[in-house]
């Protein structure tokens, strides 16, 4: 059982007119085998929260604390934070020219499990994850998201999710740019590591068509750099019935 808590968390980034606060106090728990949704509208800072407990340098946190099993993840470099168990899938996953998606695999696996893995076993492995996501066997030799459909980079984080096995998982917008088919092949891969791992996810999106597949234990409202409400998962089916509108009055009243 591990649990992800973050508390009191304030982040702000730098601009030409200095630091502009864009987190202002998020209060959030995962635990092994849940899945949290996080929804709202742009610029309401739901990638700023996942890039912040990554640990991405652009974003400075000003306060607050964020704990994985106890230990105090903020402490962490990014490395340690990946070997610790958390994962984050990327909304825009950066090119890596010359560098093929076998040998990224099996080293990211080694750097977080501190050793390589066994080579027929793993061949097997990733072999099998990438029959599950529909992937060709070629893909393994391109480079890391270099010429890459949005699909195909999408379909690509969730390998990697398969065969790291992290505790946490963030995903960031994973449905964005997914047509039906692709869409429903990336939730049954984030289903099949939540059923086989029991990891703990936190989906950051903006619309309700991949709840459909990936079904939230619960779902928060982000507005204005906070949670402006909690529930089920029938205030996400509200949300697609209302929009934000009323979270966004209350949030300049």
């Amino acid at each position: 059982m591990s649990t992800l808590e973050i508390k009191d968390l304030h982040v702000s980034v730098e601009t030409k007119e200095g630091p502009k606060p864009i987190l202002r106090g998020v209060d959030l728990t995962i635990n092994s085998g849940e899945t949290h949704a996080i929804m709202g509208p742009n610029g309401s800072g739901k990638s700023t929260l996942a890039y912040s407990i990554a640990g991405h340098p652009k974003y400075d946190i000003t306060s607050g604390e964020v704990y994985l099993d106890g230990e105090n993840v903020l402490e962490m470099s990014v490395d340690e934070r990946a070997r610790a168990g958390l994962f984050l899938a990327m909304q825009y996953p950066v090119e890596v020219p010359g560098v093929s998606v076998a040998n990224f695999l099996r080293t990211a696996k080694t750097a977080i499990d501190g050793q390589a893995p066994a080579l027929r076993h793993w061949v097997k492995e990733v072999n099998g994850a990438m029959d599950n996501l529909r992937m060709d066997k070629s893909f393994a030799e391109r480079s890391v998201n270099e010429g890459f459909s949005g699909g195909e980079k999408k379909r690509h984080e969730i390998l990697q999710l398969e065969l790291l096995k992290p505790k946490i998982a963030i995903l960031d917008e994973t449905d964005s740019g997914l047509d039906v088919d692709a869409l429903r092949v990336v939730s049954e891969g984030v289903n099949r590591a939540k059923e086989t791992t029991g990891a703990g996810f936190l989906l950051i999106t903006h619309y309700t068509r991949i709840l459909r597949y990936i079904k939230p234990d619960f779902v928060h409202v982000f507005v204005n750099g906070r949670v402006a409400e909690e529930g089920g998962p029938e205030l996400a089916e509200r949300l697609e019935a209302e929009g934000y509108d009323r979270f966004l009055s209350a949030a300049t009243a």
